[in-house]
């Protein structure tokens, strides 16, 4: 058998392309997904609701969502008058529909009405037509229940949304699209010390904190919360109260920032 001898140089010099490919093929991975993360980055390619609030003040809103039931609004609004503490109430028509004298209540006990949709869905899979439905629907029925209200915060059912419901919500009705910064997860099957725990570890100045109506961890922990949060200083206020006026932008990590 004869072997097959290759000269030494022959041998570095196929490594050496070999190493080359290897190098150029690395460099286009990478440079494709640094692309890719400043494509997705890039800015105004993504309009973005508002999380929370750029301030050094110790200020955060209070929110609650509403879809089904009521259950246990009576006893939050009584924790909150008890504290004379102000909230936002974000309402479908769905919640509304069904308790027309709640919603009264809400607004008459000096709450803020939002905005939440009229059906729930979720609104970043619907077109232009359908997002403007649920919008005036929601605002129609909320106005024929609470005549003085002027609802003019809009929360995504589920925190979905895309660059058309914010074009028809913000830029055709005006309305300013709010999300959370803080989520109590009262919605899931948790204690009242963990919604306690929870909102405590997590505050800061200018946040938008997410409860519901209907969550009873919250009906429980709400007193202790606006104890501990005002015995840190934070003062607790609806979101119209923690928002900057125009001008503000809203930057990568939804938090309005004051000025263009």
């Amino acid at each position: 058998m004869r072997l097959l001898i290759i000269p030494r140089r022959t041998l570095i010099l196929a490594a050496l392309l070999v190493l080359i490919l290897l190098v150029g093929v690395g460099y286009l991975i990478m440079s494709t997904e640094s692309l890719r993360v400043l494509q997705v980055a890039a800015p105004g390619e993504r309009r973005i609701p508002i999380y929370s609030v750029q301030t050094e003040e110790k200020i955060v809103a209070l929110t609650f969502d509403a879809t089904w039931g009521a259950e246990y609004t009576p006893k939050l609004l009584s924790v909150l008058a008890d504290n004379e503490v102000r909230a936002t109430f974000f309402l479908t028509n769905i919640w509304m529909e069904d308790y027309p004298d709640e919603t009264r209540a809400i607004y008459a006990a000096g709450h803020e009405l939002g905005l939440h949709s009229a059906n729930h869905p979720d609104m970043a899979t619907l077109g232009r037509d359908q997002i403007t439905s649920e919008l005036t629907d929601n605002i129609e029925l909320m106005k024929s229940l609470c005549p003085d209200a002027s609802p003019r915060l809009f929360r995504p059912p589920f925190g979905s949304y895309n660059n058309l419901l914010m074009e028809v919500a913000e830029d055709e009705l005006g309305l300013i699209t709010i999300q959370w910064s803080v989520d109590s997860l009262d919605w899931k099957e948790v204690t009242p010390e963990y919604v306690l725990n929870r909102v405590m570890t997590l505050a800061h100045p200018g946040a938008i904190l997410l409860f519901h109506n209907n969550a009873e961890p919250t009906s429980d922990a709400l007193a202790d919360i606006i104890e501990q949060l005002h015995g840190e200083g934070y003062e607790t206020v609806p979101v119209s109260e923690i928002l900057h006026r125009s001008p503000y932008r809203v930057d990568h990590r939804g938090q309005q920032v004051p000025g263009k």
